[in-house]
């Protein structure tokens, strides 16, 4: 039996996995976005759904403005203990209300989650630990050592002192760990070497928790650094036993192309065999991530999924007709509920006095670019008579970077635009006159370029113009996440006097694409 790799495309990092009986749930980071910590469950590892985000209510948390692509959500961690469900994870806040570390529980994964709980404790990407005795720990990275602590869950609260316990076998920021007990030993799987290029898999062991730890003698025990493979940048894993007893991880990876090798969809979910019948464990093949597996089976059946399964929306439309937005729509920062409106079949948008260069909450929703070849469109009704005031489909990495085409109102008149974004380079493209209040716009992706065009009043596809994917890449304008196909409005100085109406939203992806090694 084959898979392929990734198992959950586009911009969702720092996987972790629990599994309660015969269903797999991962968690995802999800930084500036809201709502926050993506949900996804699986019966075989292979095909996910989103069920939900852990952070889905307003007054939960609120996310830090002002820093895209490197604040908020950072590298949650999932577990499953005598039928609690507990999400641990950073809020990066600068030392901002509600920065820091908290942890959430449920008994519904798919359901609504407990308000954060705060943990007085140093560090990012940590991490629980339930014992054999019944203590739980808390496991956090410090400078530089990894630590733990013990946690009282009736209390809320970390007690007695921090351990330390391991700081890695010298490879820049020791950080992402879990421990995980077999055999009588205890192994710390931790990520060294950053997220990029030379990422990587490091693990130790002791009989104690307390330690001391043994590195293993063949770390890492899993990179793809310095390799010409189509998966790279792949370490931040965790494991996950089956009911057969077979070993699985998933990790983080990013799916490079052309030279300089660049990417735009962020860093994605894979699923990687794990061979633990020896001492310590054998990553895929021998400690290489590759685009794809072939195993004797897989766990579980899909059988369950049947019918509803999505492929993380290969093809999706959206009328906006349902009471709620779909799960894979998001807001940047937690969103300003009166910028936004329902109308029958449609989303109303109310734009405010910020533009799109602004690192603030404006009125916009977006869903991640999923594939890298890939089709949008949508149809858009904007009476703008103010000016500056502009409404439209933009395809975008952070505030500095993104390209967009819509209608506005420029000089006394309405117009169709075309605009790039590249850091603080900002240029209008074309701005013809247009003068009708309804568009239908189109967005193609390929390895190359974004191209935006319109329905002319013949019926046929007009362009406005296309700008490089490779300034919209995490190597050129980036940091920790990846593009977002995103609907938008906006007044530049003034609010909106128009509302922005938005319906028939489509998306068509293509999985298998042809990269340029």
């Amino acid at each position: 039996m084959k898979y392929q790799n990734p198992v959950i495309t586009g911009c969702y990092p720092d996987p972790s996995i629990c599994r309660a009986g015969d269903d797999y749930y991962v968690v995802n980071s999800t930084f500036e976005f809201f709502p926050g910590v993506v949900i996804s469950h699986s019966r075989d590892l292979v095909h996910w759904k989103q069920i939900g985000h852990c952070i889905s209510r307003d007054s939960q948390l609120e996310l830090f403005q002002g820093r895209m692509n490197n604040s908020g959500i950072y590298a949650p961690t999932i577990r499953y203990h005598d039928g609690i469900f507990y999400m641990v994870v950073t809020n990066v806040a600068n030392g901002e209300k509600g920065s820091g570390n908290f942890y959430m529980w449920t008994r519904d994964p798919a359901g609504e989650w407990s308000d954060p709980i705060f943990l007085d404790t140093p560090g990012i990407d940590p991490s629980f630990f339930f014992d054999d005795d019944g203590k739980a720990y808390y496991m956090g990275t410090g400078s530089p050592e990894i630590y733990a602590r013990e946690i009282d869950f009736e209390k809320g609260e970390l007690v007695g002192e921090s351990i330390k316990l391991w700081a890695g076998t010298g490879g820049a920021y020791p950080e992402g760990p879990h421990l995980y007990k077999k055999d009588g030993w205890y192994y710390l799987l931790i990520s060294e070497g950053g997220t990029e290029r030379c990422h990587m898999l490091t693990m130790a062991r002791s009989r104690k928790l307390e330690g001391p730890y043994e590195p293993c003698p063949y770390n890492p025990v899993m990179t793809n650094r310095s390799l010409r493979l189509p998966i790279g940048s792949v370490g931040h894993a965790d494991l996950v036993e089956d009911k057969e007893g077979r070993w699985w991880a998933v990790c983080l990876g990013t799916r490079p192309y052309g030279y300089p090798p660049r990417h735009n969809l962020g860093r994605e979910t894979m699923l990687v065999p794990v061979d633990w019948s020896g001492e310590w464990p054998v990553f895929g093949d021998k400690g290489r991530v590759l685009e794809e597996f072939e195993v004797e089976t897989l766990p579980g059946s899909r059988e369950a999924e049947v019918g509803t399964l999505d492929s993380f929306y290969d093809d999706f439309f959206d009328d906006f007709s349902s009471d709620k937005l779909d799960l894979g729509w998001n807001h940047i920062y937690v969103p300003d509920r009166a910028l936004y409106g329902k109308a029958e079949k449609g989303l109303l948008l109310y734009g405010n006095e910020k533009c799109l260069k602004d690192a603030e909450k404006i009125a916009w929703i977006g869903r991640r670019q999923r594939h890298y070849i890939c089709e949008t469109q949508v149809s858009l009704e904007f009476p703008c008579m103010q000016e500056g005031e502009e409404a439209g489909l933009t395809i975008f990495m952070n505030n500095r970077h993104h390209y967009e085409a819509g209608l506005a109102y420029r000089e006394g008149k309405r117009r169709l635009f075309f605009r790039r974004q590249i850091g603080s380079l900002e240029k209008v493209e074309c701005a013809p006159e247009y003068a009708g209040s309804k568009v239908t716009l189109k967005l193609e992706s390929d390895l190359d370029n974004y191209r935006f065009s319109y329905l002319n009043a013949e019926g046929e596809w007009e362009i406005l113009g296309e700008g490089e994917v490779q300034y919209l890449t995490t190597e050129v304008g980036g940091a920790f996440t990846g593009n977002y196909i995103g609907l938008y409005s906006c007044g530049n100085g003034e609010k909106c006097q128009a509302a922005a109406l938005f319906t028939e939203f489509r998306y068509n992806g293509r999985r298998s694409e042809a990269f340029v090694k």
